[in-house]
């Protein structure tokens, strides 16, 4: 079967006096077809980290944002916590609205930005793929300290085994590795310490839109029972496990990740 060729275009977006960039993915027609899916990387990541999810554009365009700091984006002066959500949360309605996104797909603190907005924010959503994330994000506190302290330390407790990888090739360890040291430690460590201080574990039943918490079933970052919890509290989510990967399984086993979100998005 003949596939058209993936067209790949970076754009931008000017909001609150910063500009945001996102990646924007299609093939053939599917840049005219239906409204997009927009994909929210976690801490230290960027747009890059959905790379794989590019092949998703076949139906639809896909578009991937970097959060201010991050990637090609404006940074914003906040402190960690609220402020910085609310900030990121205003970078993914931004590109939403200008990309007619009515999908979210949010991995960990990405995953705190989509369930903000479904919560908190008048954007029309068709669904939600929560990923690798949870109503409540407490962090390790000696994970807090190294990045305080000792960055090179916390992005190497962070490349064990079983946290942002299960057993991943040394290629894509280093990609990881060299992403975060791109965002740098004052954004990564701003990202862990909003991540650290959100909690929505008494909203998240309100979340209104079907939802699928999609997880890798060696993640130790936001283990299983993370989403397990999701399903329960939110009224329309289903539960899919990404076996052999961990928390960023959508780079793991990009195969397998894509085929439980793009059946999530047939049945929308």
């Amino acid at each position: 079967m003949f596939r058209a060729e993936n067209t790949t275009i970076m754009q931008t977006v000017t909001h609150h006096g910063r500009t945001t960039a996102y990646q924007r993915w299609f093939r053939g027609d599917s840049a005219d077809t239906g409204s997009a899916v927009l994909f929210v990387h976690g801490s230290g990541g960027s747009h890059a980290v959905w790379k794989a999810q590019s092949r998703l554009a076949d139906d639809r365009p896909v578009v991937a944002l970097d959060l201010s700091g991050h990637g090609e984006s404006d940074d914003v002066e906040t402190d960690p916590g609220g402020e910085a959500l609310a900030a990121y949360v205003d970078d993914a309605v931004a590109v939403a609205r200008e990309t007619d996104a009515s999908v979210l797909v949010g991995n960990s603190l990405g995953g705190a930005v989509a369930m903000t907005v479904a919560l908190d924010r008048d954007l029309p959503l068709d669904g939600l793929v929560l990923a690798g994330t949870g109503a409540r994000l407490s962090v390790l506190e000696d994970l807090l300290a190294w990045l305080d302290d000792d960055f090179d330390r916390a992005v190497e407790f962070l490349h064990a085994p079983d946290r942002l990888f299960h057993d991943a090739d040394e290629r894509v360890l280093e990609e990881s590795r060299e992403g975060m040291y791109d965002a740098g430690q004052r954004v990564t460590v701003r990202d862990f310490r909003t991540c650290h201080s959100f909690d929505v574990r008494d909203e998240v039943s309100r979340i209104d839109v079907p939802t699928l918490a999609v997880v890798g079933d060696h993640d130790k970052l936001t283990p299983p029972r993370y989403h397990e919890y999701l399903a329960e509290q939110i009224p329309d989510c289903r539960l899919a496990t990404v076996d052999d990967a961990a928390h960023l399984a959508m780079l793991e086993q990009p195969a397998a990740f894509n085929a439980a979100v793009e059946e999530f998005l047939g049945s929308l």
